[in-house]
């Protein structure tokens, strides 16, 4: 007993100076890559990788970077952990991209959702889009297998575009479900313009990673793909709840 009251003690003397030692090695690693990292982009976040003697950092944009302790190398690529088959890189980004989706409020988003939902998919969508319209079609088989659809704008012609007129209009409509449902459906919504998220969402899907839409979210932040038929993104929802 009177061992492990030392070992306990010498292990709490300790503390300070393992905090001291990581303080120096996170400056080591944000000045390293502050020399290195182009003047728009910016270091989001740092923390210890993985893999012993690295620190992990998280810069804009999500690219994902392992920088050694010393602030000497700087490794750029995908982290697997073998033995789980896991993917600790798309883990970074993902954990990054929630904190990103979660700061936007139920109320600056339109959201099909049935009562008492298991899960809510964030879903960046396009007027126009194909398979964001086939998508919105099966909106009410999504919300009987209790999936809420929480939708995001992302024209994909970018700010000022015909698409992006439309989303506005959509946005500034009295009923916006409906409003999204109708124009979804092929239909001329009146012109509307008032104070909207739309040029936001764009933003935040380009920082987040779209490159197509539609693009669905878990609410863990991991890319669920494109269009995802609705017992498919059951069953992935589902796998994703069991690994946590």
């Amino acid at each position: 007993m009177t061992l492990r009251i030392v070992a306990f003690t010498l292990a709490l003397l300790s503390l300070p100076a393992l905090a001291a030692d990581r303080a120096q090695e996170e400056k080591q690693v944000r000045e390293a890559l502050t020399t290195l990292v182009p003047g728009e982009m910016k270091i989001e976040s740092i923390r210890p990788a993985p893999m012993p003697g690295f620190y992990e950092a998280v810069l804009s944009g999500l690219t994902v970077v392992y920088v050694s302790a010393d602030g000497k190398y700087l490794l750029q690529g995908t982290l697997l952990d073998m033995a789980k088959r896991e993917n600790l890189t798309e883990d970074a980004r993902a954990t990054r991209r929630r904190g990103m989706l979660d700061a936007v409020k139920d109320d600056q988003s339109i959201i099909f959702s049935p009562k008492g939902p298991k899960y809510t998919v964030t879903v960046f969508t396009d007027i126009d889009c194909g398979y964001c319209r086939r998508l919105h079609q099966q909106m009410g088989e999504y919300n009987r297998l209790g999936i809420a659809v929480k939708y995001l704008f992302f024209p994909r012609a970018g700010l000022g575009s015909e698409s992006f007129a439309k989303a506005v209009s959509v946005w500034c409509s009295p009923d916006r479900q409906q409003a999204l449902t109708d124009a979804k459906g092929g239909a001329t919504l009146a012109s509307g313009d008032c104070e909207n998220p739309v040029a936001r969402d764009y933003q935040l899907g380009r920082d987040v990673g779209v490159e197509g839409t539609p693009a669905v979210y878990s609410p863990e932040g991991v890319q669920l793909g494109g269009y995802v038929a609705p017992q498919q993104l059951l069953q992935r929802l589902n796998e994703l709840a069991a690994a946590r």
